[in-house]
């Protein structure tokens, strides 16, 4: 598939059926998040992959709306980032999960982007809720997790068409 193709493709799935994520696509998908870039290559970023069903319907509930889908997915990557290490950790969180995403499109995989950074839970912020439930120390910042799983209702791909060129401005 060429790269615009897979742009194209790329689409939020929120609902995923019982066929298991191998350990090659998900191994493939671990590699392009590894080579993502960061900020003068710092690489504050670490995936923690989850797998266990009661670890998903935890995370499912880690924010007041939109993490739902956690818990039919068959695994989700928890994006963390050293802040220790960078202060650019939400940039290169946001392009560590683009990288997830767009490998989970290349191979086939549905996949959905579940914010986590500003976003809330009965008035607490949500990267806390999933701080407490993966058991990470408070120098770790989570932007975003990343929900996968096989999709019998991956929605249809954008055309060229949708592309809204009036959004292109050029400087003179």
């Amino acid at each position: 598939m060429e790269f615009i193709d897979v742009l194209l493709k790329r689409r939020s799935t929120r609902k995923f059926n019982d066929n298991p994520i191998t350990k090659d696509e998900l191994d493939k998908i671990l590699k392009a998040g590894l080579l993502a870039p960061s900020s003068m290559n710092r690489k504050p970023i670490s995936f923690l992959v989850v797998e266990r069903q009661e670890t998903l319907a935890e995370l499912a509930q880690a924010k007041d709306h939109g993490a739902e889908l956690l818990r039919d997915a068959d695994k989700a990557i928890v994006v963390i980032a050293d802040t220790m290490i960078s202060d650019t950790w939400c940039e290169d969180s946001s392009i560590a999960l683009t990288y997830l995403h767009l490998a989970a499109t290349d191979l086939g995989i549905g996949s959905c982007w579940v914010q986590i950074h500003m976003r809330k839970k009965d008035g607490v912020y949500a990267e806390k809720v999933v701080r407490d439930i993966i058991k990470i120390d408070e120098h770790y910042r989570i932007a975003g997790i990343m929900a996968l799983g096989h999709s019998d209702d991956i929605p249809q791909a954008h055309t060229m068409d949708d592309i809204d060129k009036g959004k292109i401005h050029f400087l003179v």
